[in-house]
């Protein structure tokens, strides 16, 4: 009862809405800062500690593929309990899931039970499906000219904690050789702490619940509208189907095609010589492209347009991949370089996709919708994780790469596809009007 009016407090003022939205993002500004560094760890070093327990270079792509798999099941579970009990539960519930899977990572490598290993990295995988679900949490409020930005600052605070996870690669393994667990767990330590501290965070702190505030709007909307002065009730339904598929195919192909070159990269760069300091520099200013951009994406989506910045998507990725191919696999500036583009744009599809996704997107299913497109998300990052792997150890990187590149490029008819049939569409209703 005290939630319920808790709720009906902002629903009937804008003000206190204003406030409340800005509130929202703070707690996952703070809490995507822990999110962040959880999010880096199985990135940094889960090829390398593969490759170490099984003396295999072809399952170097298991254990993005295992935890991006356990991300796209938590992505449907998290997905389905913010439907139903808000972001709150959802988003704390998924974190806290990834930090045990961390914790069991470690335990897996002490015992050196490969089965163990997968199924904790399965179970670490929540956290990356969260550490993504956790940008729609900042836009439920938000209204059509803030939602790209709102995503923005999301992924701008996962920055901090995600560029800072690989560079502690070294330190955290001295501290993992001082408690007596193998070196490469000792960023997973970091991990569990982290995922577990950002759930936390979510749960003591988010109230009251922005996607549960925004429904009870809704329906107050609706109720108000059926008492309009001509006494005709239409439902605003803003469910647009096509909107739907396309962000949602723009999120998966930008990323696949980014795990799929990051998976390989740290192999790759071993195989010519590069020590473990430099491909943490490496997979730190990959991951500061991934998320340092949303300062000024956000507004460019909101801006200059959700298609346009698909189409930088697909050009950036496509450029990082070209290069990637070319560049000395030894160079850290050359793979920086590469990674940092890679990063890019994937930052540009994720935001412009998103902003395609919630403006598609009804408020009253719209969890259970975004939910449901993360799991494919998720699945394209498992596919491309595997794929990756199977791809080098018969060809090379620069085949991995070219692919990427190709594949990148089909984002830009996608879109010249979506506004031809926008075209067709207003011109139909123009003319039946």
């Amino acid at each position: 009862m005290k939630n319920s009016q808790e709720i009906s407090a902002y629903t009937h003022s804008e003000t206190a809405k204003e406030q409340l939205y800005k509130r929202s993002l703070f707690v996952v500004m703070i809490s995507q800062i822990f999110g962040g560094a959880g999010l880096a760890a199985g990135i940094t070093v889960g090829a390398l500690l593969i490759q170490e327990m099984t003396g295999s270079e072809s399952l170097a792509g298991l254990p993005i593929a295992l935890s991006t798999f356990g991300s796209a099941f938590a992505a449907y579970i998290v997905g389905r309990l913010s439907q139903r009990y808000g972001r709150r539960i959802g988003l704390s519930a998924g974190f806290i899931t990834g930090g045990i899977g961390a914790a069991g990572v470690i335990i897996a490598a002490m015992t050196g039970s490969l089965a163990l290993l997968f199924i904790f990295l399965f179970i670490y995988g929540a956290g990356t499906s969260t550490n993504l679900q956790a940008r729609y949490a900042g836009t439920d409020l938000a209204n059509e000219k803030q939602r790209a930005t709102a995503v923005s600052v999301s992924l701008v605070s996962t920055t901090i904690g995600a560029v800072a996870g690989p560079n502690l690669v070294l330190p955290m393994g001295h501290v993992a050789n001082f408690i007596g667990i193998p070196t490469l767990t000792g960023v997973f330590l970091l991990a569990g702490v982290a995922y577990v501290l950002a759930g936390l965070i979510f749960f003591i702190y988010l109230r009251p619940d922005p996607l549960l505030v925004a429904r009870e709007m809704e329906l107050a909307n609706e109720e108000r509208r059926k008492h309009s002065q001509d006494g005709q009730f239409i439902h605003n339904q803003t469910y647009n189907r096509m909107g739907v598929w396309v962000g949602a195919i723009v999120l998966v192909l930008s990323h696949g095609v980014m795990v799929a070159i990051m998976t390989m990269t740290p192999l790759h760069m071993q195989h010519h010589g590069a020590g473990l300091s430099g491909i943490g520099l490496v997979i730190g200013l990959h991951i500061a492209g991934m998320y340092v951009p949303s300062i000024f994406t956000g507004v460019l989506v909101d801006k200059v347009g959700r298609p346009a910045m698909v189409i930088a998507s697909g050009i950036t990725l496509a450029i990082s991949g070209i290069l990637a191919a070319y560049v000395a696999g030894g160079s850290v500036f050359w793979m920086s370089f590469s990674l940092i583009l890679l990063g890019v744009g994937w930052n540009f599809g994720l935001i412009s996709g998103t902003a395609i996704v919630i403006d598609s997107t009804d408020v009253l299913t719209r969890a259970k919708t975004q939910g449901s497109i993360d799991v494919f998300v998720a699945l394209a990052g498992t596919v491309g994780g595997l794929a990756s792997g199977l791809i080098v150890a018969f060809s090379n990187f620069a085949v991995l790469s070219f692919l990427g590149m190709y594949i990148s490029l089909l984002l830009i008819p996608l879109i010249v596809w979506m506004r031809y049939k926008e075209k067709r569409y207003s011109v139909e209703s123009a003319y039946k009007a």
